[in-house]
């Protein structure tokens, strides 16, 4: 959705448009039923709600299914309608955009904080208070969004009122055209990209020296590494959203007869896959939340079931 190339009239076969937008779509109820499943579990006990790194947790599973739904519903729409209205593009853009960004940042902050329980655990509890984590949580919405609503204002003070009741191809470059954003753009992606891969590279690297340290058993050290692994691989494909403009634009000029598949294949490396990460580092690995997880799960079947046996005695 942030590529920048011109070429859009391009379109897809009906039978591949519809094959697309099926493997999204499938993918988002997925995901949802999944993030909608580890919400559950942390609102249904409250010993979560203590817990800085649950707390951070659950953030990003909900900030992630908003932005699946957003990006999705707005690759489905530029399929069945092609051009939107500009506010309307311009309201979806703007939250893809912010939750997008939110997800490193927020890996960094749960990075820091799994960094100070491993490293100085005497001190975790008085430096990772509740309070503190719900402001860590404003300050990541703040550097996420401060950035990109410069660009609408831009927009807002040079293009003329009609241009907002115009349709245009959804994409980031049809609504923000000036060419001084795009620098500026660029600009902020390779500051969030240093700051956030210099921040888990230190820490994650702290973290796994210490494990190993404080481990009598080599079991404990390589369930760290492959921690630290997996979080690796989930950065990498976020902070792709950062470079993915330009990757988008250096594909198309060496592929140009394959834009739509580069497209979308960006989109769901970039904006998908990195998804699937989270349940699986944080809502399964994790002993103490795949406890609850499970329990929920088990608690719901048991009621299924009694229920079903209350109404079989009524039939009979």
């Amino acid at each position: 959705m942030n590529s920048t190339t011109p070429q859009f009239l391009v379109r897809d076969t009906f039978a591949t448009a519809f094959a697309k937008n099926l493997i999204v779509v499938l993918l988002l109820v997925t995901l949802n039923y999944v993030n909608g499943c580890l919400v559950a579990t942390f609102l249904r006990n409250q010993v979560f709600y203590e817990d800085p790194r649950y707390i951070l947790f659950i953030h990003m599973v909900i900030n992630d299914a908003v932005q699946l739904t957003v990006t999705i519903t707005l690759f489905v729409l530029s399929y069945i309608f092609y051009t939107i209205n500009v506010s309307f593009c311009c309201f979806f853009i703007l939250v893809a955009v912010f939750t997008t960004r939110n997800t490193p940042v927020n890996l960094a902050g749960m990075a820091v904080e799994r960094y100070i329980a491993i490293c100085d655990p005497l001190r975790h509890a008085q430096i990772c208070t509740v309070r503190r984590t719900y402001g860590l949580i404003g300050i990541i919405w703040l550097v996420s969004v401060v950035p990109d609503i410069m660009d609408l204002f831009v927009t807002l003070a040079i293009e003329p009122v009609s241009f907002f009741h115009t349709a245009v191809f959804c994409i980031r470059s049809n609504i923000f055209k000036d060419p001084v954003l795009l620098y500026k753009r660029q600009a902020f992606d390779a500051l969030y990209f240093s700051l956030v891969f210099i921040t888990l590279v230190y820490t994650y690297l702290r973290v796994l020296f210490a494990a190993r340290a404080m481990s009598s058993d080599n079991q404990s050290a390589r369930r760290a590494r492959n921690t630290i692994l997996l979080h690796g691989a989930q950065l990498l494909m976020c902070m792709l959203s950062y470079i993915s403009p330009s990757v988008d634009v250096l594909m198309t000029r060496v592929f140009p007869r394959r834009i739509l598949e580069i497209r979308y294949t960006n989109y769901l490396i970039v904006y998908i896959f990195p998804r699937f990460l989270s349940p699986i580092i944080y809502g399964v690995r994790d002993k103490k939340f795949r406890k609850y997880l499970r329990r929920y799960f088990l608690c719901k079947q048991c009621k299924s079931d009694v229920h079903h046996e209350g109404e079989e005695d009524k039939v009979v």
